[in-house]
């Protein structure tokens, strides 16, 4: 298994789920045409990743989207739900969920995805340069 990269582009963010390191980055926006049909590998590699591997190492989530769609919104749960099964089986998860400290919907959309999970979850505010 390969680790998975996903360039960001205008409307797809950046994906990187590095093996060795254990993590995986979601960045930029997301708001393509078919959410679904981009989230799909991404879901589809997640799978393959808990299935074929032990995870003895933590896995490190980092989200840091400054704005995503209605539907982008529903496959980011796709994803966090896959990760709940995961830490539930006793894997070491941790979602680090980043927000722009001006932005307040940034920070509510953070704390609805939290609240539909029981994994360590945490919200961070960081200040961006204008």
């Amino acid at each position: 298994m390969e680790s998975l990269y996903i360039e960001q582009a205008k409307s797809t963010p950046k994906i990187e789920f590095d093996l060795i390191l254990n993590k995986l980055v979601l960045s930029g926006q997301s708001y393509p045409e078919n959410s679904f049909k981009f989230y799909q590998p991404v879901l589809n590699w997640i799978d393959d990743y808990f299935n074929q591997s032990e995870c003895e190492s933590k896995v490190e989530v980092v989200i840091n989207l400054s704005y995503f769609n209605t539907s982008s919104s529903k496959c980011i749960m796709m994803l966090l739900e896959r990760f709940e099964e995961a830490y539930k089986k006793g894997v070491d998860i941790t979602i680090n969920w980043y927000y722009d400290i001006e932005n307040e919907s940034e920070l509510e959309c953070a704390e609805e995805f939290k609240e539909d999970v029981t994994l360590p979850f945490n919200i961070i505010a960081i200040e961006t340069k204008s």
